[in-house]
């Protein structure tokens, strides 16, 4: 039994990989900003002006989220649009939101 527990886990690269992956949800502001990108594309003025945060905190947090792979961004002009980076991340949010609102 023991044994087959750990032949099916996944190797340890890969759950440090998902514990950083779920750090990134546990800042709330970076998840209003996740929030917000399922709803709509948006700029970064727009997403500030959204949540009554400044554009540079908005800035840094997305920075934070693309390195992750959450959100991706396409400049235009010179501006940049930022938008969820995969289906799988509007996923992981209706998961956990179900989660949680589960009585």
């Amino acid at each position: 039994m023991e044994n087959k527990i750990k032949n099916e886990l996944p190797n340890e690269d890969a759950l440090c990989e998902l514990a950083e992956l779920f750090k990134m949800f546990g800042d709330s502001s970076r998840v209003k900003i996740l929030a917000c990108l399922q709803v709509s594309e948006m700029y970064v003025s727009e997403i500030a002006d959204k949540l009554s945060m400044t554009i540079s905190a908005v800035s840094h947090q997305l920075r934070i989220l693309r390195s992750a792979k959450l959100v991706k961004g396409v400049k235009e002009g010179k501006e940049v649009k930022y938008s969820l980076d995969d289906d799988h991340v509007t996923k992981i949010m209706e998961m956990g939101l179900s989660h949680i609102l589960e009585k």
